[in-house]
């Protein structure tokens, strides 16, 4: 796609306006970059075009030839800005969008053209027709091509038949071969180096190869040749690998006139979120991320995306958790002259068991705590909001980790602390954990025997009555620790002779491990 050079949109820059010019137009303009280690043409408009410049050409001989030739520089990372943007855009055709070099966009649009078509029109004509129209209203100029493979798509589209400038060209389905035959070869997207062979033999165009024996064709040229022609003419899958994930599901409304107030969108997101329900509840799902699409009329897409801490399917639910969305964006969304097309996409889904309802006609299931984590990540965004789960390792400051809670499923089991059969079970473990575990001065009677008194932040306490110990060894297995400590450990519960309670334990079996075993606090209980 080329830029014109006096677009009338946010996506056409003001430095290809010419103010002084009254023909700016008309005037041959190029941008020039760095090319082979040498300044070339990196484009041209059409009035450079017709008077003979080539892209790729000498700037110094460009100039030489043309002195009125107005030329500036190229920008690549604001071309690559400026195509990414016009992909994103181009998801209103479909989500199968992918990017072609530095100047290209391939739409894999199967399945997606019938929706355009109106009064018996042919799809694809009018879905390229709408494009054409949409861009050239934004200041662009395109050259589309549409065929049954991407390598013959490419071609039409860059090697128009007998230079013709046909904004559109369509290949019928099974017409690949006839398509692409009158075309020169750089139409089958070849090496630079192996494009240059062929010429040099007299092979110019792509029927000069066409029916030529593919073995001597490989052999004197490579492998390159025939994978291009087969992928050209249908003999090999050629996927594009799209800029975005397709969602699992997706509804979209177009609007004739735009619509920009806040609670329009809002109205359209809850009517988006009732269709995406039904299809949901049909195929045993809900939605763990939602994204929604806010397209401007002037071409700038909005995507805002929310994810949830369980599947969810629940229209009102879904408002809610874009609505805090919304609403923490601010004036981050401008709305412009409004928005003609809003889509409601799920992301990911994930299986949904129907649930039984209460006497209240509300889900039995329905989790509070899930509400709140949803809200609080549609504000803050998941990944900020985290919780505790427990770890399967043997030291107690490494048995919890936090991760975020979107992603601690339903089935993970946690202790209500009740004991069984309606018994009293004592504390084991303290309430209040000391992570890292501090160090302390304690004396025992015996080298592995309970402390006797121990001070701790420069107090001194005297242990009343201790229970212990508990041991916990290292792994016994090679590497089993996992950068955990390698000493044996002896956990005690004592109490002072005011009443606390602590958890202390001596690191280190003493002549058998270390020579000096040492003490450390680690929890108080109560």
């Amino acid at each position: 796609m080329e830029r014109r050079q006096a677009g009338r949109s946010w996506r056409s820059p003001d430095r290809f306006h010419d103010r002084n010019s009254v023909d700016a137009e008309a005037r041959p303009r190029a941008i020039s970059g760095r090319i082979r280690n040498a300044e070339r043409i990196y484009a041209l408009n059409a009035a450079a075009v017709k008077l003979g410049l080539r892209k790729g050409e000498a700037l110094a001989d460009a100039r030489a030839r043309i002195p009125s030739l107005f030329v500036e520089e190229a920008d690549e990372a604001a071309d690559a800005a400026l195509l990414a943007a016009l992909a994103d855009w181009c998801d209103r055709y479909t989500p199968l969008v992918a990017l072609d070099g530095a100047d290209g966009l391939l739409l894999d649009i199967t399945g997606c053209a019938h929706l355009f078509a109106k009064d018996g029109e042919d799809g694809e004509a009018a879905l390229a027709a709408d494009c054409t129209s949409r861009l050239g209203t934004q200041g662009f100029s395109v050259r589309i091509g549409i065929a049954d493979t991407v390598g013959a798509a490419w071609a039409v589209a860059r090697f128009p038949v007998n230079g013709a400038g046909a904004p559109v060209t369509i290949v019928p389905p099974g017409g690949a071969r006839e398509a692409i035959a009158p075309l020169p070869l750089a139409a089958l997207r070849l090496e630079e180096d192996a494009g240059a062979r062929l010429e040099r033999v007299g092979l110019k165009r792509v029927e000069d190869v066409l029916g030529r024996p593919r073995a001597p064709l490989a052999a004197r040229f490579g492998t390159g040749l025939i994978r291009r022609l087969d992928q050209a003419l249908g003999g090999e899958d050629e996927p594009i690998s799209p800029r975005l994930a397709a969602p699992a599901l997706a509804a979209e409304r177009r609007f004739f006139e735009p619509v920009s107030r806040t609670e329009d969108v809002k109205g359209v997101l809850l009517s988006l979120a009732r269709q995406l329900a039904g299809a949901l509840e049909r195929r045993g799902e809900g939605g763990r991320a939602f994204e929604l699409a806010l397209f401007r009329v002037d071409g700038v897409v909005s995507r805002v995306m929310v994810g949830t801490s369980r599947p969810l399917r629940t229209p009102e639910r879904v408002l809610s958790l874009f609505s805090e969305k919304l609403g923490n964006l601010g004036d981050e969304l401008d709305a412009g002259f409004g928005f003609d097309l809003i889509r409601l996409g799920v992301i990911e889904a994930q299986r949904e068991d129907p649930s039984q309802a209460d006497m209240a006609g509300g889900d039995a299931l329905e989790d509070d705590l899930a509400d709140l984590v949803d809200r609080l990540g549609a504000r803050l965004g998941l990944a900020r909001v985290a919780r505790f789960l427990p770890c399967d390792r043997h030291l107690p400051e490494a048995r919890q980790a936090l991760v975020p809670a979107a992603t601690v499923r339903d089935d993970v089991l946690v202790w209500s602390g009740e004991a069984p059969d309606g018994e009293d079970m004592p504390l084991v473990r303290p309430l209040r954990l000391i992570d890292p575990p501090e160090p302390v001065e304690a004396i025992a009677m015996v080298p592995e025997g309970p402390p006797l008194r121990f001070r701790w932040r420069k107090a001194l306490y005297e242990v009343a009555a201790s229970e212990g110990p508990e041991r916990i060894a290292p792994p016994w297995w090679p590497g089993g620790h996992g950068g955990d400590s390698l000493f044996t450990r002896d956990y005690f519960r004592v109490e002072d002779e005011a009443g606390r309670h602590f958890w202390l334990y001596r690191e280190g079996l003493y002549e058998r491990e270390t020579e000096a075993p040492r003490w450390y606090l680690q929890g108080l209980f109560g």
